[in-house]
């Protein structure tokens, strides 16, 4: 393969998994400069936002960042800003920084804004339930936390005081169910020990699911053993409970029946990044863009797409799901073909290689679906979260400190942060 020798300009939107595996793969070749563009100067591992949310890690644990990851990459620049405009006829974006609007143009664009949360049109829950989508997310919802238990500790109505500690999660996945069960264990575990006896302190999580059963992907006997293992510590799981309307203090149900709460978090539905609609193409289900097998957008020459934000086909005509594994894989993809496009080559098509998918409901509590063909509960499960996700960390500092919470709140049911 010959190298050619002009300077091409990338640029890619977004710092997610896509976005990075993009810019890491096009960072080893100096003929290529490539700008990346983030709304913060971090990455952050959203698989753990909700550890931070429980008191369970640092919010330095899961954020790396992005430019000591291209600190030795004099072809990389990374640039904080929010893009407001993409013009794919002239091939420029327009970035609003530091208060301005600053121009850059580029030979090839990818777009890995990734997803939003989708509240189906319900405003109530727009309003009042939170999201674990971002870092600043997650340690909202932390200090939400801690301030209900200060409230409930000081009341002598027992009405608000269930309320204060009532939790609500609502989503049946393994953001639902993570979040639900390291909810419950901080509330009873580790937070009613700062409180004397007189407040008496009992938190109650409970973990809504609009369908018969939890982790829909999962096969049947790790969906029942999710749902024993939840409630073996204590979360109420309710199936078939659609969420009608939500309040500051309360959620109603589709059959009637009325949470008091002054939490809820949802965890029920994501759509793609509003950014989509700037490409001016039909999007498909979900605000997702189509793109063809080579990660390029329908319709838009020198136009990549990689991760929650594309829209693909597998052989059996469903659409890849919005997880990790394939946004990585999509991103090397992307940033292939660009290379494949400047050396006359042909583009390679994408093919998802499926490890499996797994899920962790607490301590020593997990299921996992290993290459599709090992079933693993509880103990052995939880093992191999662990590895997996320390693996995937990004830099030895944040695995370290990873490694050493887990150990601490281990064998201490304690949360130093």
């Amino acid at each position: 393969m010959s190298e050619v020798n002009t300077q091409t300009r990338v640029v890619v939107i977004g710092a997610g998994f896509a976005g990075l595996n993009v810019t890491q793969s096009l960072s080893k070749h100096n003929h290529i400069e490539t700008i990346l563009i983030d709304r913060n100067n971090y990455h952050t591992f959203t698989p753990l936002l909700y550890q931070v949310a429980t008191c369970g890690l640092d919010p330095s644990s899961i954020a790396y960042p992005i430019r000591s990851i291209f600190r030795d990459s004099d072809n990389v620049h990374c640039l904080m800003g929010e893009v407001v405009h993409i013009n794919y006829a002239e091939k420029y974006v327009d970035v609003k920084t530091n208060g301005n609007i600053r121009q850059e143009t580029y030979d090839y664009l990818v777009v890995a804004t990734g997803s939003v949360t989708n509240f189906f049109g319900m405003t109530g829950l727009e309003q009042h339930a939170f999201e674990l989508k971002t870092l600043n997310q997650s340690v909202q919802l932390r200090q939400h936390i801690l301030r209900l238990f200060e409230r409930a500790a000081w009341t002598d109505d027992e009405d608000y005081k269930s309320a204060l500690l009532t939790m609500v999660v609502v989503g049946g996945g393994p953001t639902g169910i993570e979040t639900a069960g390291a909810m419950y264990e901080l509330y009873n575990f580790v937070l009613k020990q700062e409180y004397d006896d007189r407040s008496e302190l009992q938190a109650r999580v409970i973990l809504l699911e609009a369908m018969d059963h939890l982790l829909a992907p999962y096969p049947e006997k790790l969906q029942k053993s999710a749902k024993k293992q939840l409630e073996s510590i204590g979360v109420e799981v309710m199936t078939e409970a659609m969420v009608a309307e939500a309040g500051v203090d309360y959620l109603k149900l589709q059959d009637g029946r009325e949470i008091k709460t002054h939490t809820i978090v949802w965890s029920a539905g994501v759509k793609a990044s509003p950014l989509a609609t700037m490409l001016n193409v039909e999007l498909e289900k979900g605000g997702r863009v189509p793109v063809n097998p080579t990660m390029e957008v329908i319709g838009r020459d020198d136009i990549f797409v990689a991760g929650d934000l594309a829209f693909l086909e597998d052989e059996d005509g469903n659409p890849y799901p919005m997880l990790i594994p394939v946004a990585n894989q999509q991103g090397k993809l992307a940033a292939k073909n660009i290379l494949n496009k400047l050396n006359g080559n042909t583009e390679s098509t994408f093919s998802y290689n499926d490890r499996g998918i797994m899920a962790t409901i607490g301590r020593t509590r997990a299921v996992a679906w290993i290459f599709y063909r090992i079933q693993l509960t509880g103990f052995l499960a939880w093992i191999a979260w662990l590895f997996l996700h320390l693996i995937m960390l990004m830099g030895f500092r944040n695995r370290l400190s990873a490694f050493i919470n887990w150990v601490w709140n281990y064998f201490t049911y304690d949360r130093s942060v």
